[in-house]
């Protein structure tokens, strides 16, 4: 991705500013440090263990730096080193432990800091009884993944066997970790810089969806705007324990879910993040640069840094999808990575930054026209201000049986637009009626009404195509 090539790019020209020829290894022809003239020399092969060990046999560098390419890297890491070559930075054997779902929770546990209830499991029937144990809805976790890859949440047994399978293969020869899933929980995002010896925060990130959601297809905002200072001073303890436990030399990412109160660590990962451009844009700290000098040997104290966790000005990353071009994509964010781009919104308020990020992700939001609402019914009791706030700049509102009655029920004027398996009439009157905004959620939906909602977008676009 983009965000791994920025931090590529950046580590090659801190290391060139301190005298080192530097090997770039990559095979994607679509980024920067694949240029003829970023690095000194520049290997179009694929990265895996064989491929990446005839370079180091052939260049017989000083050692290989596996932080700033992403988990494709970080996953050749151990064998990498057992077949000789020198790994800088955070240590092989250290990798493995956040890496590890097993070894991560035991070190969580040893530092004290807490976890969603868990449990690992290899197959399919200790996978059923730790769900049971724990109680649904768990979110499936497999160990060395990519993108977030077989990660599910899942609300029952029947589910479970669905998605099981999968989470094991990606990964057999380790554990997966099934978790309790928090609903409602805020989650919060972390990028630091340690030299095994002092840890500096780069900047503490609050998602705007919620936990749940694939950190690279959230929107977020930096600093964050809703947490109490408590859990802040929690988060950022909890990251210098964590950094110093797992001796990071260079860069490590902490994804944390803050519910009722408490500060649940999800995971670390000790290497660049996707967030890392985003941070060092918003707070003006080059964090890969230093991240590569801090492997090359060098301290953090030479380095005139100094933590600004409340810069005077917000920052709001928003992410751009696909799904106009692949239309057949489930567009139900969820633990697996779906987004393909980044933008950025800059201003001193909040609803301001995060206008700005919207515009930059290509959603022009309409003053005037419909909406259609249709909640799961936890939800309903939510969306009645949000239903009441659009009827009062002038939008009609349209829902689905269950969400008008709840919406009726509190005094906001709503059409009923039949059921969601009705797709072509509730399609033709949302073309007629000039709906522009949709607001559905929805928590485990089968497939048949998934291809219903697929069915209603559809015969939208074949009526309303300029929309």
């Amino acid at each position: 991705g983009i965000e791994f090539d920025y931090c590529c790019v950046h580590a090659v020209l801190s290391l060139k500013e301190e005298g080192y020829e530097t090997i770039m290894v990559n095979c994607n022809p679509e980024t920067v440090s694949t240029d003829y003239d970023t690095s000194d020399r520049l290997y179009f092969e694929p990265i895996t263990h064989e491929d990446v060990m005839n370079v180091y046999e052939n260049e017989k560098p000083e050692g290989v730096l596996v932080q700033f390419g992403g988990q494709t890297p970080l996953n050749i890491a151990k064998d990498l080193e057992d077949s000789g070559a020198r790994i800088l930075g955070t240590s092989v054997d250290s990798i493995d432990v956040a890496e590890d779902r097993k070894r991560f929770s035991k070190l969580m546990k040893k530092l004290g800091i807490p976890q969603p209830q868990s449990g690992l499991v290899f197959n399919l029937e200790e996978a059923k009884k730790v769900a049971k144990e724990i109680g649904y809805p768990v979110l499936i976790r497999p160990s060395y993944v990519l993108g977030g890859r077989a990660m599910e949440i899942v609300y029952d047994e029947e589910m479970l066997e669905e998605h099981i399978t999968e989470a094991i293969e990606v990964s057999p020869e380790k554990p997966v970790l099934i978790d309790k899933f928090l609903e409602d929980a805020i989650e919060v995002e972390v990028d630091a810089l340690c030299d095994g010896e002092e840890v500096f925060i780069g900047g503490i990130m609050e998602h705007i969806e919620e936990a749940g959601v694939h950190s690279g297809d959230s929107a977020c905002v930096l600093p964050p705007i809703s947490l109490p200072q408590k859990i802040i001073d929690t988060i950022i303890e909890y990251t210098r324990r964590m950094a110093l436990a797992l001796k990071v030399v260079g860069l490590i990412n902490i994804q944390y879910a803050v519910k009722d109160g408490t500060v649940y660590v999800l995971e670390a990962n000790p290497r660049a993040s996707r967030t890392v451009p985003f941070v060092s844009k918003a707070t003006g700290v080059p964090l890969a640069k230093i991240a590569a000098k801090l492997m090359a040997g060098k301290k953090l104290k030479n380095f005139d840094l100094k933590e600004n966790l409340k810069p005077r000005h917000l920052s709001v990353k928003e992410v751009v999808f696909p799904f106009v071009k692949l239309p057949g994509v489930d567009p139900v964010l969820g633990p697996e990575m779906k987004s393909t781009g980044e933008v950025m919104g800059i201003d001193y308020d909040f609803s301001l930054a995060y206008y700005k990020a919207e515009l930059g992700a290509g959603m022009r939001l309409p003053t005037n026209g419909s909406v259609l609402i249709s909640v799961k019914e936890k939800d309903k009791a939510k969306i009645v201000d949000v239903a009441r706030e659009l009827a009062s700049m002038g939008f009609k509102i349209y829902a689905t049986k269950g969400t008008a009655e709840a919406l009726k029920a509190n005094g906001v004027n709503v059409e009923i637009a039949q059921k969601i398996s009705q797709a072509f009439k509730i399609g033709k009157t949302l073309a007629t009626q000039k709906v522009f905004v949709f607001v559905v959620l929805r928590d485990n939906v089968d497939s048949n009404k998934y291809n219903a909602w697929r069915e209603i977008l559809e015969r939208y676009d074949d009526l309303h195509p300029q929309s």
